[in-house]
């Protein structure tokens, strides 16, 4: 009986930070940031790149002359090498979202280290943000990533983009509803690891997004300029 609350006790050590993400409390206490210190909104795309949706996502940030942060998994960027280098062509910031799209909290330590290795080997650039998969970190994984001189970033609004369900219309809402100055909005530029095809419903709510941001006097962050902030 013992041992086993003992091993419920350090489950739950080990679990903590995994619901920072939707718990602003329990980010603020894990140091964990979903804000930047500028008072623009500053727009992140995970999962790609993407043959489909990252060029779409790039045209119409082009559009209106925004800067974003893309948070590639390195399984993606070996597979599209060419959409990496245009991303970092266009003036985006490039960050680490992992070498696979796994649950950190599954992975061994040596697991995640090795992970991180390679997707920084195939970033073949220096990076200085970090966002784990579904946003779930451990107290190693975030010990270990910010000894590798990375900043855990999540975020404070976002589309729910990887639905079946979800629409240019729903996602558009969703942003918007949340937004607010110094926000960082989660979307995704692809659907490797989420409903197929939902990348359509992200890059259809994309204009409607920075539109409506414009329309409330909401600009958008430089992430040149942005640090993450409590």
């Amino acid at each position: 009986m013992i041992g086993v609350r003992w091993g419920a006790v350090g489950a739950a050590a080990w679990l903590a930070p995994a619901p920072a993400a939707h718990v602003p409390l329990l980010a603020r206490a894990c140091g964990l940031r979903r804000h930047t210190d500028q008072p623009g909104v500053l727009l992140t795309f995970d999962d790609g790149p993407h043959p489909q949706g990252t060029p779409r996502v790039l045209a119409e940030l082009d559009r209106v002359g925004a800067r974003a942060v893309f948070f590639v998994v390195g399984e993606q960027v070996a597979a599209h090498p060419g959409l990496l280098e245009e991303i970092a062509a266009a003036g985006h910031e490039l960050a680490l979202h992992g070498e696979r799209h796994r649950c950190l909290a599954r992975l061994t330590p040596a697991a995640l280290r090795a992970d991180l290795d390679r997707a920084a080997a195939r970033l073949g650039r220096p990076a200085r943000l970090h966002r784990a998969p579904l946003g779930i970190y451990t107290p190693y994984a975030l010990a270990h990533v910010r000894r590798r001189g990375l900043t855990p970033l999540l975020w404070s609004a976002w589309g729910r983009d990887w639905r079946r369900r979800a629409t240019p219309a729903s996602v558009a809402h969703d942003v918007l509803r949340a937004a607010a100055p110094g926000g960082v909005i989660l979307l995704h530029d692809a659907d490797d690891y989420s409903a197929p095809g939902s990348w359509r419903a992200t890059t259809g709510a994309l204009p409607r997004i920075l539109d409506g941001l414009a329309a409330r006097g909401l600009a958008l962050a430089d992430p040149a300029l942005s640090r993450p902030a409590p």
